[in-house]
């Protein structure tokens, strides 16, 4: 059987490059030489955050396969911010990427089944069902149990999509809550790790790789290599590398003997390598998309470096 999980694999592997690039703009990110072109309003910041995104997946398409917006930095902004969110989406597919909505959401019941139908379902309305954002992936938080991830399994199954779990997260107060250990000794993160490989044992792809995988953060290297072993089919969305810390030779602990098994997200580091230290003395602000594109070349080769040695 053929997921979503395979599609991806398949695009990483013709790119040679396992890695996401995170569209998490905050309107101060934005080169002066795209804000002033637009006004000063909530309608102009989207349209200069627009115009970023278009130009950083211009650049980086034909090197990188999947975007992942995360919808907190759209929503701020309002409707005018939804409505970026979705051209940014549509934009990124057009051009051939795969999506990873980055939203966190974690209802019940009849909720679970409203964003399940927003993002990877269809939303009916009489005789017609109506694809609304209609991405590749969402993030997931398990936090209230299968109640509020059914719903996507079931629209997975249903339209060939697939959902990453929070597991083991790579913020730094992750552990107050994921490392607690419950009566049997095991942490809530290999709890949570396990139901991820119940939830998605009817799921799994031809790479071995179930659609019903898992958030891994990149910042905890010895529990992404426990997590790797607890589950053999959970492909990884892998944060926290470049400004979060994380190390390529730490990530490399989450992938398998064939070079496979996660896809690792950059957001700051990609997007404002412009600023950076590695990249502002070679390019200027207008050229922000050109440094975009030599940091995601040197982060893809870092990576491969590491997985495959």
């Amino acid at each position: 059987m053929e997921n979503a999980i395979d599609k991806l694999i398949d695009k990483i592997k013709a790119m040679n490059n396992p890695t996401v690039i995170g569209l998490d703009p905050r309107y101060d990110m934005i080169p002066k030489c795209i804000k002033e072109k637009y006004a000063e309003n909530i309608s102009g910041a989207c349209d200069a955050i627009f115009e970023f995104n278009k130009s950083l997946i211009d650049a980086t398409y034909d090197i990188i396969p999947a975007v992942k917006p995360q919808i907190a930095f759209y929503e701020m902004f309002g409707l005018e911010g939804i409505r970026t969110f979705n051209e940014t989406c549509k934009y990124a597919k057009e051009k051939g990427m795969y999506v990873i909505a980055d939203i966190k959401r974690g209802d019940i019941g009849t909720t679970a089944q409203g964003y399940s139908n927003a993002f990877i379902g269809k939303t009916p309305i009489g005789e017609i069902e109506y694809s609304i954002y209609d991405v590749d992936f969402v993030t997931l938080n398990p936090y209230m149990g299968i109640d509020s991830i059914k719903p996507f399994i079931d629209d997975c199954k249903k339209y060939g999509k697939g959902m990453f779990v929070l597991v083991k997260t790579s913020n730094k107060s992750s552990g107050d809550l994921q490392d607690l250990k419950l009566e049997n000794g095991k942490t809530i993160y290999e709890t949570v790790a396990d139901l991820v490989n119940e939830w998605g044992k009817d799921s799994i792809g031809r790479y071995g790789y179930s659609a019903v995988s898992a958030v891994v953060g990149a910042t905890y290297p010895k529990q992404m290599e426990d997590l790797r072993k607890i589950m053999p089919a959970g492909f990884f969305l892998i944060p926290g590398y470049g400004a979060q810390g994380g190390k390529a030779e730490d990530i490399a602990l989450g992938f398998d003997k064939n070079g496979i098994g996660g896809i690792v997200n950059a957001s700051r580091s990609l997007m404002c390598a412009y600023k950076s230290d590695r990249w502002k003395d070679k390019y200027t602000e207008e050229q922000f998309a050109e440094a975009t594109r030599a940091e995601a070349i040197r982060m893809r080769d870092e990576l491969n470096n590491a997985i495959n040695n």
